[in-house]
């Protein structure tokens, strides 16, 4: 069945309402996107089609998260590309809204804070950044509760009717892909509610902490499931951004990534980190201008402390990477544990 478009929060409603009664389906997944999708985004609704009976992609290019409208306006729009790459994974319907239809009044008044958790790494970087982004998320992970979970049932109205207490039992736990998930055509254990999941790449990692906190702290009737990150032959972490990069900046962009293996290496062996010399590696690079490059404990994203560069290391944590490489701003991860 080829995939569905809808441009509608009534739409999508309606059409998710129908695939779940014709599938008799137990269990809805969401993959949301920006567009201008790549092989990344293909492994996340790969990942969705595998353990759901129905999968919505949305496609929105969300404002709020765009400190700069140059850059908002830069960023690729390539819907037909999209929906054939999307229709190829299995993906059943398309969400595509306007900005009009997202943000209704335009700009909300009221938005979501990302709080301490978002102040810094990206956050510190770019201002605002993560409020914008967790206010449409908050927004599409609403759209996407299946209908049997949305207050009035199959209802088509809008997320404003969607209610938590009737949501399903186990709500906003943290999962990666790679956890045992109910097979689809199981529901939420003993509620016969769909079971409803979202899928984020553990490449914006910052981003998934702060989705899988909001989830939790507000108590939001959806699994947030992590799917790692998706790397060129060369390992350059997979980002609708690799696209503005020159042959020169896409070679010398490689350094990230080799800075993070050689930290993984040190993991995997239980030495120190030696961060300097990872740090050293990045710096060498003239094309590359450092934004952070740090290892933090991977739920708080607070640097860890020090002696885990100089003696073994022992437990888990997440080195993070920022850099712009030209005109382009990069971020990786890697996480570490031994």
């Amino acid at each position: 069945m080829a995939i569905k478009l809808v441009t509608t929060v009534a739409g999508l409603h309606a059409e998710s309402a129908r695939l779940l009664s014709e599938k008799h389906g137990a269990s809805q997944g969401l993959v949301p996107t920006m567009g201008a999708l790549h092989e990344g985004h293909a492994a996340l609704a790969r990942t969705a089609v595998e353990q759901n009976d129905v999968v919505v992609a949305s496609i929105f290019v969300n404002p709020l998260q765009f400190g700069d409208a140059v850059d908002l306006d830069r960023y690729p729009r390539t819907l037909d590309a999209d929906l054939a790459l999307l229709d190829a994974q299995g993906v059943d319907i398309a969400f595509a809204p306007s900005v009009e239809e997202v943000y209704p009044g335009g700009e909300p008044l009221v938005r979501i804070t990302s709080g301490r958790l978002g102040e810094k790494w990206e956050g510190a970087s770019r201002p605002g950044h993560f409020d914008g982004a967790l206010t449409v998320v908050a927004k599409l992970l609403h759209y996407g509760i299946p209908a049997a979970g949305r207050a009035g049932g199959a209802s088509t109205g809008s997320a404003g009717s969607a209610s938590a207490g009737s949501a399903s039992a186990g709500f906003g736990s943290a999962r990666s892909a790679s956890e045992g998930l109910k097979a689809p055509g199981s529901s939420s254990a003993g509620t016969g509610l769909p079971a409803y999941r979202a899928y984020f790449g553990q490449k914006d990692a910052q981003q998934l902490a702060l989705v899988r906190r909001m989830v939790a702290d507000l108590n939001f009737p959806v699994d947030i499931v992590g799917v790692p990150t998706v790397r060129s032959a060369e390992g350059l972490a997979l980002s609708s951004r690799n696209r503005f990069l020159s042959d020169d900046e896409r070679d010398a962009a490689l350094v990230l990534s080799r800075a993070l293996r050689l930290l993984e290496a040190r993991a995997n062996a239980h030495e120190p980190l030696d961060l300097e010399s990872a740090l050293a590696m990045v710096e060498s690079q003239p094309l590359v201008k450092l934004d952070y490059f740090d290892v933090v404990d991977p739920g708080t994203l607070e640097p860890l402390a020090e002696n885990c560069r100089e003696t073994p290391f022992r437990g888990e944590a997440l080195a993070l990477i920022a850099a712009k490489v030209g005109p382009v701003r990069l971020i990786d991860n890697a996480p570490l544990s031994s």
